[in-house]
Formats: C-alpha cells, sequence, structure tokens
C-alpha cells in the first residue's frame, strides 16, 4: 500500500490495471504537459524485464535517453524509484528539445570554443554538429575510461549545462555564471575518484569470478549475480557508498544447495573485514571458493532453462531450480510460473505457486 501512494502522489494519472501490481497505464506529467503510458512487469515486478509502452511523441522525445532509461531500469530498487527518474529525464529532454529551437547568440559559440579550448581538444571525445552536446573522457587513477556528457541550453554560461554519466549515484554539479567546463570536468574528476573502491570491488568480482547478470554490466549496475557452483549463485547489491561493508546477498538454487550457505553467512558475518577486499570477505564468510574463470567456463554450471531450452529469456538467467537434490533442474521464473498455472494439480496460495517439477514430478 505505501508503493502504491508513493506512485500516486508522483504520478497520479499513472494507474494499476491488475490487482497484482504488474500492469499500469495513464500519463506521466512534464513541463506542464501529459504523456501516455504504460508499463508492463513481469510476475516477479522484477523492473529489468518490464515493457514500456508509450505514444510515438514520447518516444521520439526519449528517443536519444533510451540507453540511461535502460540502466535505471536495471538499477532502480522499486517502479516509483524509476518513475522519478524517468520524469527527471523527460524534463531535460523536454528542455533540450526546445533549446534546439531557440537561436543562440554569438557569444554562446564564442564562450564554448574559448572554454573547450582551456580545457584542451584531448579531453573531448565528440561535439554536434550544432555545438549544443559534449562528450568529455576522462581516465580515473585506476586506468579505467569514462564519459560525461553535457547538454548546453542557450543561455550557457549563465546556466550550467545537464550532465548525463554512468555513475551509481547522482552526479550534482556545483555551478556559478563565472565557471567554465574546466570547473565540471575537476568535480567529474573528483566523482571519479569517490567512486574508485566501488569500482576496484566490482572490477575485481568481474574479472575473478563467473558472473551470470548483468551480462555487460554498466558502471553505474550495484548487483552482481554470482556462480557458486551448478545451479548456485548469489545475488550481491553493493553500496556505491560504502563498497567495502557487508551488501545484501541473496541465495538461489535447490533449498539443500543454498540453506547452508545462508547459515554460514549468518555464523561468520562479525568476522567481515573492511580491510580487505570484497571477493576476499565473500570467500571466507560461505567457506568457499567461487569458479575460476582460468579454470571453468560459464557452461560448466549454468544450464538452460528445462522448458523453454534456452539460458537467456528476455535477458533473464535460469533462478529456479528443483528442490530434489537428484534433479535440480533449473527454470525461468516466468517459464515455470506458466507452466504451474496451466497444471490442475498446482495450487495457489497468495503470490507463491506450488506444483510438480516438469523433470522429476517431485
Amino acid at each position: 500500500m505505501a508503493g502504491t501512494r508513493d506512485l500516486l502522489r508522483h504520478c497520479p494519472l499513472l494507474l494499476p490495471q491488475d490487482r497484482h501490481g504488474t500492469a499500469y497505464e495513464g500519463f506521466v506529467t512534464a513541463q506542464g504537459r501529459d504523456f501516455h503510458i504504460r508499463i508492463l512487469l513481469p510476475v516477479d515486478l522484477q523492473l529489468k524485464n518490464a515493457r514500456i509502452e508509450c505514444s510515438w511523441h514520447l518516444k521520439r522525445i526519449l528517443h536519444g535517453y533510451r540507453h540511461i532509461l535502460k540502466q535505471r531500469l536495471h538499477s532502480c530498487p522499486d517502479l516509483v524509484s524509476f518513475m522519478v527518474e524517468l520524469k527527471t529525464v523527460l524534463e531535460i529532454a523536454l528542455k533540450n528539445t526546445q533549446d534546439l529551437h531557440i537561436p543562440r547568440p554569438p557569444e554562446y559559440y564564442s564562450c564554448l570554443v574559448r572554454d573547450l579550448e582551456i580545457l584542451g581538444w584531448n579531453r573531448v571525445a565528440y561535439v554536434d554538429t550544432g555545438l549544443t552536446t559534449v562528450k568529455l573522457k576522462a581516465e580515473d587513477s585506476c586506468g579505467r575510461q569514462h564519459l560525461i556528457t553535457l547538454k548546453l541550453n542557450a543561455k550557457y554560461p549563465t546556466e550550467p549545462p545537464d550532465c548525463l554519466v554512468d555513475f551509481p549515484v547522482p552526479f550534482a554539479v556545483s555551478w556559478m555564471p563565472q565557471n567554465s567546463l574546466i570547473d565540471i570536468y575537476n568535480q567529474f574528476l573528483a566523482a571519479l575518484e569517490s567512486l574508485k573502491e566501488f569500482w576496484d570491488a566490482l572490477d575485481e568480482i568481474d574479472g575473478k569470478t563467473w558472473v551470470l547478470e548483468p551480462e555487460n554490466p554498466t558502471r553505474s549496475a550495484t548487483t552482481r549475480r554470482i556462480a557458486i557452483g551448478n545451479n548456485v549463485s548469489v545475488n550481491i547489491e553493493v553500496d556505491p557508498r560504502h563498497p567495502n561493508m557487508l551488501p545484501e546477498c541473496y541465495f538461489l538454487g535447490a533449498d539443500h544447495e543454498v540453506n547452508p550457505l545462508r547459515t554460514k553467512l549468518n555464523n561468520n558475518m562479525h568476522l567481515w573485514d573492511p580491510e580487505i577486499s570484497l571477493l576476499r570477505n565473500l570467500r571466507e564468510l560461505l567457506e568457499i571458493d567461487f569458479p575460476s574463470r582460468a579454470v571453468l567456463e560459464k557452461s560448466d554450471f549454468a544450464k538452460d532453462c528445462g522448458i523453454c531450452y534456452a539460458y537467456r529469456l528476455d535477458g533473464s538467467t535460469p533462478d529456479h531450480v528443483c528442490d530434489d537434490p537428484r534433479c535440480g533442474q533449473p527454470f525461468h521464473h516466468a517459464c515455470l510460473y506458466e507452466w504451474l498455472q496451466g497444471l490442475p494439480t498446482s495450487r495457489q496460495s497468495f503470490n507463491v505457486i506450488f506444483g510438480e517439477c516438469p523433470y522429476c514430478n517431485k
């Protein structure tokens, strides 16, 4: 109920279409204008697998921001958070669309070119033909490459440009009319260093373990689903502001496999040491060695779904496993839910459905 109230407060014209909270339709409002939108969530309510349908006009406005919205679908914890971000992106998109039709004074171009020369052209990755969008490149102290996209309005430098970055946290620019692009660039560099430990921790995980999801993580992604064994994995959510602290852990797999891991985590939680790496802490708390990329292939522990016979379904990997130790067949959540719904012997209690395994009938 609290989530519904929050959604109504931020988007009063977006209403649920079913009692399960998997379909919403209505309007999103930005700059006094209403845009028709429809959001369809899977049965597990995972935003990363949501489908968004909207009017052609809204689709055209958000065309250049699709990658940002896709990132936010993967990183936002709930629908309310995503809608807040969608409205923010829409405000920026509308503002930039309007700015394209505002004639720019000669001072705008001379000021921008001067600022780019002071910054150094070697730091510029892209400038559009209208001189309204600039992408700057930077390298952090560990050699990772990063981009910041600047959308300049006609009142630059009186007003700051809108800044788009691939960060797991908001990036707010401090700006005065006398500032220039070099000031934004320096703030960008400082923000990169503040996130160094977060990216170090996730880079170690990406390089030394088999990450099942996300397959190609962006710099803003805070979750990793790490393979532990045959159809057993752990999903971790790392706090980008405190990356050396114990992350949220959710185990996926058959009960006889994951219950001992949960017990070890609970019993050893007090041993977490923020002075050593996140991956080493996980190894010691769970008393395991994660499958090595140097020794094993992903196919050694990642099996296809037993219903659709595919590993990936709409971007998701199999995340449900038969609890029978002699079976252990994995399934996609959506496939298993649809299969069990079609069985006359299945029963449902609230949002949980019970039925027989398609493979072993247990």
